[in-house]
């Protein structure tokens, strides 16, 4: 008989995960207690103590998904344009989109910072988020638009731009204008460091 616990540990992780990432959508990290995922889970709290030994590890693994899910939305949109910086614009539009789920920005943009620390926060952006965003300036950069050198800090730079205007669109009053206003300087800010088309 083949050995099935480590496919049922992973589904039994896998439903934590995805059962806190409904609760913490729902009603913030503070909000959500170990024993209300246990109970939605349905799982033992043993269970969730081998996977996770603190309620912020749960968080932690719940942010690293939604980011890494973002990302790949990210590269996708990003794919479906005819050059760099058009992959740039489809990819950053994406990811603002994104940011008018509730769920998203209370996981993402409002209680990681305070859960996990800025630190750890910004590091789940860069292993996920940045990789792409250099890759579609080291494209340009190769087409003569920037400086070789300057590829990384730009893709820094660029990557915190656009976590910043997920964040206005987040706290404001009236999300679908903030989204428009956000596209837009995005935009502004692709074209001033990269010129227009290309």
């Amino acid at each position: 008989m083949p050995d099935n616990r480590v496919e049922k540990g992973k589904a039994t992780r896998d439903t934590l995960v995805r059962v806190a990432r409904e609760l913490f959508g729902e009603r913030g990290y503070e909000g959500t207690s170990v024993g209300a995922v246990l109970d939605a889970a349905g799982v033992a709290r043993g269970a969730l103590y081998h996977h996770f030994a603190t309620k912020e590890e749960l968080f932690d693994a719940v942010l690293d998904r939604e980011v890494a899910q973002i990302a790949d939305a990210a590269a996708r949109a990003a794919r479906t344009a005819r050059d760099p910086l058009g992959g740039l614009r489809a990819g950053s539009a994406t990811w603002l989109q994104i940011a008018l789920d509730p769920a998203i920005q209370r996981i993402l943009l409002l209680d990681a910072p305070a859960v996990v620390g800025w630190k750890r926060w910004r590091e789940l952006d860069e292993e996920h988020m940045l990789g792409g965003l250099r890759a579609g300036i080291a494209a340009l950069a190769a087409r003569g638009r920037v400086a070789e050198a300057e590829v990384t800090t730009l893709a820094h730079m660029v990557l915190a731009a656009v976590s910043e205007a997920a964040l206005v669109i987040a706290q404001a009053d009236n999300q679908e204008a903030a989204l428009v206003d956000g596209r837009a300087a995005v935009d502004t800010l692709l074209t001033r460091l990269f010129g227009g088309t290309g």
